[in-house]
């Protein structure tokens, strides 16, 4: 049986200023610039700030005291006190504020940005296509094959789904032979090694174009009968199988090893290399460490001067008619965001700086000696404490920041550990024991490198008491391979 009722619930909900906080907190500084050009495109009250005109009012007064309908005469019938603005916005009448050009500055122009165009790989070999003579079915069976390229220069499907691709787009029956000899011509093209199945076949395609010599030939009989051996560094049973010295051996082996296994990567691709602007810049001053925020990408902004005399100009205004309230109420929208979008930008610095000053003085340390043995263990709950922030508040400042020091420049992430216990007693961090692994294995005997056993065993000695599972574990996130992989002739 249904009924109905009345219930309290008390829920935590963000406010729409909040949001707009917590996305701009996230944003790192490369980012930030494109998103305060996208509010200063969508929002016309907002601008940024010009130091040669004067100190402007403050819009908020202008917002309290000069709403619609504070002073001169209102329409019959109307409480300018209680006037609501939602009432007279109509979807079926265009107001006028929208067909005025006075919204706009008068030097507004359209500016082309000129986009450096670089021909990808895919583009070179079209041209060389075009080079050679070859029917029309010819020719659609190469552009089909280029395209099936993926970024390496692979061809990483089978030449009866490219048939079947060209029959479906182009309405062509061709048999997997003429897509398989097709494939060969352009194997013949620059850079050498495009247009492989798989990597023993790239190599093996550059390795036919180098000159005849011992030691190519010994990397062709090492890549075509013994390329799993190889891979996975078996050099012994190479050895044994091509009756091959270890001199020979090592001579193949450098040749292997200046072949491209990414041909397709030679040639520039229309991908962006987004380059790192450091949110942080940290320097070490008079004795002590000072901490600035990179305010480059983060322009000064403030509510248009043109927006707030539009209020002005209403409250001057003896006839307040229904195309009056609709622009004003259009106006006090769009400088309602640009204070909160001002708002956000200004807290965002504040949690910044406040967080970052923090973990400069937890890492004092590692600031003032470059030392990455010298980090101390740290998390999240650290740094919200002293700040008096929420964890998830850090959280999103540590991520994809970066910042600046006198030794380099550091993702803000890489400054978080876990702590380990050491024989002594003390708390060690885990980036302390990552930098001393890194320094054995970089110093280790590349004919016999070191295993996670012997790791564990030499880190115990020196007071760390690591298992080896955890060695494995901080060795993967080094991305350092097992100790048979490491092994070099």
């Amino acid at each position: 049986m249904l009924r109905q009722g009345l219930r309290q619930k008390l829920l935590a909900r963000l406010s729409p200023q909040q949001i707009q906080f917590v996305k701009l907190l996230q944003v790192p500084s490369s980012l930030l610039e494109q998103r305060i050009k996208e509010e200063l495109e969508d929002n016309p009250a907002l601008e940024e700030a010009d130091w040669e005109d004067e100190k402007q009012e403050d819009v908020y007064s202008d917002l309290d005291e000069q709403s619609p309908g504070a002073s001169g005469e209102a329409e019959e019938g109307d409480d300018p006190a209680n006037e609501d603005l939602s009432d007279y916005i109509e979807d079926d009448d265009t107001p006028d504020y929208r067909l005025a050009d006075n919204n706009y500055c008068d030097d507004d122009d359209d500016r082309t940005i000129p986009i450096r165009v670089e021909d990808s790989f895919h583009d070179d070999l079209v041209e060389q296509l075009r080079l050679l003579t070859l029917s029309e079915t010819e020719q659609l069976i190469g552009q089909q094959i280029i395209g099936s390229l993926d970024h390496d220069g692979y061809l990483r499907r089978a030449v009866t789904s490219v048939a079947d691709d060209l029959a479906f787009s182009h309405n062509l029956m061709v048999a997997d032979e003429e897509v398989e000899s097709m494939l060969r011509r352009i194997q013949q093209f620059d850079p050498a090694g495009i247009g492989a199945r798989d990597l023993r076949e790239c190599l093996l395609l550059q390795l036919e174009r180098l000159p005849a010599k011992e030691a190519v030939e010994h990397a062709r009989a090492i890549l075509g009968r013994y390329f799993d051996e190889y891979t996975r560094k078996h050099y012994d049973k190479i050895a044994r199988g091509l009756e091959l010295s270890d001199e020979h051996l090592r001579r193949a082996h450098r040749v292997i090893l200046h072949l491209n296994p990414r041909p397709g990567n030679a040639k520039p691709t229309s991908d962006k290399t987004q380059q790192v602007i450091p949110d942080f810049v940290v320097t070490y001053e008079e004795g002590r460490l000072v901490v600035r925020l990179n305010a480059r990408n983060a322009p000064e902004l403030r509510v248009s001067s043109q927006y707030k005399d539009m209020f002005r100009d209403y409250e001057k205004s003896t006839k307040k008619d229904k195309n009056m309230r609709e622009a004003v109420a259009f106006v006090k929208q769009k400088i309602d965001s640009a204070r909160w979008f001002i708002d956000a930008i200004k807290q965002r610095q504040h949690t910044l700086l406040s967080s970052m000053e923090v973990i400069v003085e937890l890492q004092d340390a590692f600031f003032r000696t470059g030392d990455f043995t010298r980090i101390r263990p740290m998390i999240l709950k650290d740094v919200a404490d002293r700040v008096g922030l929420d964890i998830s508040t850090i959280s999103r400042v540590a991520n994809s920041k970066y910042v600046q020091t006198e030794y380099g420049t550091f993702l803000l992430k890489r400054f978080f550990s876990e702590g380990i216990m050491t024989d002594s007693g003390e708390e060690a961090s885990s980036i302390e024991v990552k930098e001393i692994l890194s320094e054995l294995i970089a110093g280790e005997s590349k004919d016999q490198p070191l295993s996670d056993e012997k790791l564990s065993e030499i880190l115990n000695e020196r007071g760390y008491n690591i298992a080896r599972r955890t060695i494995a574990k901080y060795r993967e996130a080094m991305n350092l391979p097992v100790a048979r992989l490491r092994k070099e002739l």
